[in-house]
């Protein structure tokens, strides 16, 4: 008995159809759309005392990204990063960490959201043990950055727990500093010049490290003027140049680029 068609029955394809949807491919997954922004400044414009040292700068740092800010001295990197954690607040503009506003913030307060700074000069306590400046930094969150892990790292420092931090080399101070900050479990970390002053042998040892926190999804902002070094790092970069970012992309664009290297970079 054959079947009959009602208005309620689906049509039944044709053999062409069928034979269309045999041969057609599969349907492609969507593109991923952008990586979410953990930090992002927007116009910042910040002074000290009269002199206007930021004009507009604008940028972003995405979750699990890893960022480059390169730029020669004097160009305004390290006032960045004093307005990200609020030490130098900007006067206009925009800076959002995870969502909220902070460019108002205290320093302590915005420190507490999730920013690990690595300071310029590194900024350890010599008079105190290596054991007793990873304590000063030290925020336990379930899961997260402990001595132990900090030592799988940095063994140098599980070494040197009772000796004076001032007593380190430079390179043991700036494990030193980077620990500290890891031990306050930053969902941002912020590094000024983490090369600066370092043997050859030991800013490897330190991009090495580096590379296997942005492994694991760290965020990272890199401020320096060691350009290789960056590059070998970055997800993406920015050049400053008198307090205003004079370039942005991908750092195989920069390395490609001479002149914007050869003008705000000197190499």
């Amino acid at each position: 008995m054959s079947a009959e068609y009602s208005p309620s029955s689906p049509p039944v394809p044709d053999s062409a159809q069928l034979e269309a949807d045999a041969v057609a491919p599969p349907a492609q997954p969507s593109a991923p759309g952008p990586q979410p922004s953990l930090l992002e400044l927007r116009d910042v414009h910040t002074y000290y005392g009269d002199s206007h040292i930021l004009h507009g700068v604008s940028l972003t740092v995405g979750e699990g990204q890893a960022v480059a800010l390169l730029g020669r001295n004097g160009a305004g990197k390290t006032t960045i990063i004093r307005t990200i954690v609020g030490f130098t607040p900007p006067r206009a503009g925009s800076v959002r960490f995870a969502g909220q506003d902070v460019a108002r913030l205290p320093a302590h307060r915005i420190a507490r959201l999730g920013i690990g700074l690595v300071p310029q000069g590194r900024r350890i306590f010599p008079d105190l043990s290596v054991l007793d400046n990873l304590r000063l930094g030290e925020r336990p969150r379930p899961g997260g950055w402990t001595p132990p892990r900090v030592y799988e790292y940095f063994p140098r420092l599980r070494e040197r727990l009772r000796q004076k931090g001032g007593t380190l080399s430079g390179g043991e101070q700036q494990m030193l500093a980077i620990g500290r900050a890891l031990l306050t479990n930053p969902a941002l970390l912020v590094m000024d010049e983490p090369s600066e002053g370092l043997a050859p042998m030991i800013v490897r040892e330190i991009e090495r490290i580096v590379a296997e926190l942005k492994r694991e999804r760290l965020s990272i902002l890199l401020v320096e003027q060691n350009v290789p070094f960056a590059l070998a790092l970055a997800d993406r970069v920015y050049v400053m140049n008198k307090g205003q970012i004079v370039f942005a992309g991908a750092p195989g664009a920069l390395a490609a680029d001479d002149a914007v290297k050869r003008q705000f970079l000197g190499v």
